[in-house]
């Protein structure tokens, strides 16, 4: 007999949740609440598993159930004893305030993607606790005078000094990770009852979030965090402190000015199919149709207008056939960091947390984020990856920024070069994991375009080729190597 309760009764559970469901008076709100959090692509699990399943700690309901992680049921238990320590009104007892969160089932589900065949009461103790030992652990981030408080009095007791880091590392990755991911409002309401105050709350959950984010992100955080208090939880909270919402403006902007070149030019050469139909049953063109085929075929001009007026079988000049197709993957190729330098291109860091590629002085100066990496990147940057493609409407531009990464970092020398410009902070072992950090990591789950990463990878390339050492190389390969090779078989 199984004895998880879960498997035992989730057919009758399911049903008493639909006739609730269906019989309470839910608000709207409530049931339009967007999805966001979403189980990880298989495509995407399947490269790297440990990066995307909880290793220490399971948050929220969709691995509460696994067994090796029940160890952190008491450090649970625990946050919700000091939780409730904390409470303002010494009568309010823990229990108390998940009977005030029980209002909030239909929006917790909602938040969901997959089916959670859980009971109501199961539901809210679960992220009640949950709720709280997050609390408990984003509070050590807490930002106090400008700086950010770790491993005070305050933190979370997980074992003897020696373990601590390692422990934090481990329960910071599981934080991170998409399917680990519980409602901030939450949180926000936990700190609400504590606080007896919104406002205080909202400031003390930004002031944990933000110092969060600066201790776990690999690129440099928007400091105006008023963008992304919508956010649904802690991973999209560090999204969107990543992916600032300037760049977003700006590309949606492009899309929109494309669209109205597009429109512009649609308009031109519709016009000109016109005429070209009018031309077709026209005198002249008939008048030319009567004379040899292999006489009117040599005249230019007839040349031209052949293939779009006398071939009956193909559309003039279909314009609505346009090129929406993703990237190919050799769209994304690009000379490796140590090629380009070779061929004289220079990498600076520059003020605001970001470097510069450029040539000479005439060359395009190309704009990309400082990185900053360490035993927690590979987790973070994957997560991230994984929740735009789930999330994201538009274009993957975080993925996108790892792809044209993995283009430029190929070997150790190429991260070698970039930590001795000052351009990446290495916290790895050495130069040769960097390397593989960028070069394992997955692709999405589908390509994208994105018009300013996709102009620097075009204006590098462009710039490269245009080098003479490269120009160089080229013609050595034609008239020597290739040369000497026929040469070669002449001769055997």
């Amino acid at each position: 007999m199984n004895s998880n309760p879960n498997l035992i009764s989730g057919d009758r559970r399911w049903i008493l949740q639909i006739r609730q469901t269906i019989d309470e008076d839910i608000e709207e709100d409530d049931i339009d609440f967007p999805v966001s959090i979403f189980n990880v692509p298989t495509s995407l699990v399947s490269t790297k598993p440990d990066c995307y399943i909880p290793q220490q700690v399971a948050l929220g309901p969709y691995h509460h159930w696994r067994p090796e992680l029940y160890e952190m049921e008491r450090f649970k238990i625990s946050a919700a004893r000091r939780y409730q320590k904390q409470l303002q009104d010494g009568g309010l007892k823990f229990e108390h305030i998940v009977d005030q969160l029980a209002v909030f089932e239909p929006r917790i589900r909602a938040c969901y993607h997959k089916y959670l065949d859980f009971d109501g009461e199961t539901l809210i103790w679960m992220m009640a606790l949950d709720a709280s030992f997050l609390i408990g652990f984003l509070d050590v981030y807490a930002i106090e005078n400008g700086f950010v408080m770790r491993f005070s009095s305050r933190t979370l007791r997980l074992g003897d000094f020696s373990c601590r880091r390692f422990a934090y590392d481990a329960i910071l990755r599981d934080i991170v990770m998409l399917e680990n991911q519980i409602p901030i409002f939450l949180l926000e309401k936990m700190l609400e009852f504590q606080f007896h105050c919104l406002e205080s709350a909202q400031k003390s959950l930004t002031s944990m979030l933000v110092g969060f984010c600066k201790e776990v992100s690999p690129l440099r955080v928007i400091t105006d965090v008023r963008q992304v208090l919508h956010s649904t939880h802690v991973l999209g909270f560090l999204y969107h402190m990543i992916v600032d919402p300037i760049m977003l403006s700006h590309n949606q902007q492009e899309e929109e000015e494309e669209e109205t070149r597009y429109n512009f030019f649609k308009g031109i050469i519709n016009g000109v199919q016109r005429f070209l139909e009018r031309l077709k049953h026209s005198e002249p063109v008939k008048l030319i149709e009567k004379f040899s085929p292999a006489i009117v075929s040599n005249v230019p001009v007839v040349r031209i207008f052949k293939h779009h007026v006398f071939k009956e079988d193909k559309q003039v000049l279909n314009v609505d056939q346009r090129d929406h197709k993703p990237p190919l993957t050799e769209e994304i190729s690009i000379p490796s960091v140590t090629d380009l330098s070779k061929a004289g291109f220079r990498f600076s860091p520059s003020a605001g947390g970001i470097f510069t590629i450029n040539f000479d002085a005439n060359s395009s100066v190309f704009f990309l984020p400082v990185l900053s990496l360490d035993v927690n990147t590979d987790v973070v940057l994957r997560n991230l990856i994984a929740y735009e493609a789930c999330n994201a409407s538009g274009p993957l531009i975080l993925t996108r920024y790892t792809e044209l990464m993995n283009g430029i970092i190929d070997t150790k020398e190429d991260a070698k070069l970039l930590r001795e410009r000052g351009i990446m902070v290495n916290r790895l072992k050495n130069d040769e994991e960097v390397a593989n950090l960028w070069n394992g990591m997955s692709r999405s789950v589908r390509l994208t375009k994105v018009p300013f990463l996709d102009k620097v990878i075009e204006d590098v390339n462009k710039n490269y080729e245009r080098t003479l050492r490269v120009r160089i190389e080229k013609l050595m390969k034609v008239y020597v190597v290739e040369s000497w090779q026929f040469l070669v078989y002449i001769l055997y």
